[in-house]
């Protein structure tokens, strides 16, 4: 039987994303999201328009999605109630954050080069995304929302996986048997089980649904491919 509810957030269970970007003293910041989706090579974030984060990307037009898995849950953690905004903005104080400069020390995670970008890849994570901002969709313009929440259409520039989550004998396509991201359910962490049926749509091959941004993508990962 349905009932009717009224649930304070509709978070039914997206990935985690730790974001990087680089302030504006060189240094890095590192934020976990879970607000995100993908259509074709770019991605769509949703992020607090006040956040250090979004400061960053409108700044710097550059950052990494970091995808962790369940490997990762506890430095993910240990980012959930800090802020890289000094001063700390007031629903934030509101909900227990405090400020953190190094966020990669407090995580205990490593901070690797990129190559398309100057935000730094989370080493630890499988799958690292380094992307550029494109665009910047308005949301809410005439209600509440506007300004409060920035929607962020970012594109790829290069992708970075670890090779064991790679299908055999395929270079470019990931094993959604090997691939366990983590994933955010209500305010709570959950990882994913065991496929439990095979997909008509898996019959179609991979390539047929590569989408014209990719040659948008770095020349250098292009000849490599």
């Amino acid at each position: 039987m349905h009932v009717t509810a009224h649930p304070s957030i509709l978070y039914f269970g997206t990935p985690v994303a730790l974001l990087s970007t680089v302030n504006e003293d060189g240094s890095a910041n590192l934020a976990p999201m879970s607000s995100v989706f993908w259509l074709g090579w770019r991605c769509f974030l949703g992020l607090q328009g006040s956040s250090k984060t979004t400061e960053n990307m409108r700044r710097t037009k550059q950052l990494v999605i970091n995808l962790p898995s369940p490997a990762q849950v506890s430095a993910v953690d240990r980012l959930a109630r800090t802020t890289g905004s000094n001063p700390i903005p007031q629903d934030k104080i509101d909900r227990g954050y405090h400020f953190v400069k190094d966020k990669f020390a407090i995580a205990g995670l490593t901070a690797a080069p990129s190559e398309t970008v100057l935000a730094p890849r989370v080493a630890e994570c499988p799958v690292q995304l380094e992307a550029v901002l494109d665009h910047e969709h308005g949301y809410d313009t005439d209600g509440p929302l506007a300004g409060f929440i920035a929607v962020l259409e970012a594109r790829i520039t290069r992708v970075h996986v670890e090779k064991s989550i790679l299908m055999d004998g395929h270079a470019n396509r990931i094993d959604p048997d090997k691939w366990r991201p983590l994933i955010m359910s209500f305010q709570e962490f959950y990882g994913l089980g065991p496929k439990i049926h095979a997909s008509k749509l898996g019959e179609i091959p991979e390539e047929m649904y590569r989408t014209p941004d990719f040659e948008q993508a770095n020349s250098s990962l292009l000849n490599a491919i």
